[in-house]
């Protein structure tokens, strides 16, 4: 009983979960003391050396081995001193009411334990051994804290999507965090693909135009049959969708809407107005307000005529978007200061679609070499459209007769 006794702790400090476990069990084995055993009584532990020992947060009790044989004592303190002992059980039944450490525990014996509380303490050793996955924000400014979080996320940022242009739109940040990529994103990419999307240009596409995972794939294979019935060839909507992301967010009727006012109001034909949005696909998808106010600054404050004005645009479509002070200042300093009639700004045009300041230089530099004629009825006269759009090297090579060394020393002078 006494090497019983001496294992019992040892056992208890080898296990940890399953040894809680089974001492929750031999509670039910132990009566505690003043617990009452039978009527009228209560266990007295006697807590001498001689009857009984504290091991590990549960009693065991030792029963004498050997009985005093003097019968001197009284009755009465015999009785009190056998009442423990006969209230124990024996060697016997203890060995085969404590349960064995090495056997597995019944379910139906867990079930009856309590759960493990949060809160119970653990050794420094099991704390050193958690991972805490980090915590998910409820908001953030930043689509970054949530880049670790979300397989979509992920994905996205690998084919080239600038997360931090999209995140300045909190709607668009929402609508991606909420996509699966697999069920709402896959068959756009293979649908952009198939339409003539690189992979190197997803990333900026999608950057540009995210709303287009809102779209239904069945409307967006719609306006591209539109197209294609319009006579666009795939390259050449392909081409538009690139230069124009947000071409196919647009409805059929919009785009019929479009493309019927671009027709009627510049009054082209059908072949140039699809000419005209291939090369400016802007003009499907932007504001008709500054096609209209430029159209009227064309011809009632520069004085072109209609014809003009559609040989113009059909050579620089940009010269519809463009913005009317831009249009106006250039104009003026080509037509008052370098006295450039219109009909020869009507066939070099694209000097409405440079820098000004870049043209005020190189006149300035002809005047002062007295070579600026641009008169093509004249001899060694200057193109106005090489004026604008060749390099510093030919354009003093060939038209200002001189070096580079001496345009810039010109231009320290301005």
């Amino acid at each position: 009983m006494a090497l019983l006794a001496q294992q019992i702790p040892r056992w208890l400090n080898s296990i940890k979960l399953s040894s809680f476990l089974t001492a929750m069990q031999l509670r039910k084995c132990f009566p505690r003391a003043g617990k009452t055993l039978l009527p009228g009584f209560f266990a007295q532990p006697q807590l001498s050396s001689d009857d009984c020992f504290l091991r590990s947060g549960f009693k065991t009790y030792r029963t004498s081995s050997v009985w005093n044989s003097s019968q001197s004592t009284n009755s009465s303190s015999q009785e009190i001193k056998c009442a423990p002992n006969t209230l124990l059980p024996s060697v016997n039944e203890l060995s085969q009411k404590i349960p064995s450490f090495d056997s597995e525990l019944s379910l139906e014996g867990l079930d009856d334990l309590p759960p493990l509380s949060p809160l119970q303490p653990i050794s420094e050793e099991e704390a050193v051994q958690i991972i805490a996955d980090p915590t998910l924000p409820p908001s953030s400014f930043t689509l970054r804290d949530y880049v670790d979080h979300s397989e979509t996320l992920k994905k996205l940022v690998l084919l080239g999507v600038d997360l931090s242009k999209i995140e300045k739109h909190p709607d668009a940040a929402n609508l991606l965090l909420r996509l699966d990529f697999e069920k709402d994103i896959k068959q756009i990419l293979l649908f952009l693909k198939d339409l003539g999307i690189e992979d190197n240009q997803l990333g900026t596409f999608l950057t540009k135009n995210y709303a287009i995972f809102s779209e239904d794939l069945e409307n967006l294979k719609t306006r591209v049959a539109y197209l294609l019935s319009k006579n666009f060839s795939k390259v050449d909507i392909a081409q538009m969708v690139r230069n124009a992301p947000f071409l196919l967010s647009f409805s059929v009727e919009r785009l019929d809407n479009r493309l019927g006012f671009f027709q009627k109001e510049l009054e082209l034909g059908v072949k140039k107005t699809r000419d005209l949005v291939i090369r400016l696909p802007r003009l499907l998808t932007g504001s008709l307000e500054p096609v209209k106010e430029n159209m009227k600054v064309y011809r009632l404050e520069l004085g072109f005529k209609h014809k003009e004005i559609q040989h113009m645009i059909t050579k620089i479509p940009k010269m519809l978007t463009a913005s009317k002070r831009k249009i106006t200042e250039t104009f003026d300093y080509v037509h008052n200061v370098m006295c450039i009639p219109h009909h020869i700004i009507v066939k070099f045009p694209q000097v409405f679609n440079s820098r000004l300041f870049k043209v005020k230089e190189r006149h300035l530099f002809l005047a002062y070499l007295g070579r600026a004629q641009y008169d093509p009825g004249k001899p060694n006269y200057i193109s106005l459209d090489k004026l604008v759009s060749v390099p510093d090297e030919i354009f003093c090579e060939e038209m200002a007769k001189a070096s580079v060394q001496d345009f810039e020393k010109f231009l320290k002078t301005l």
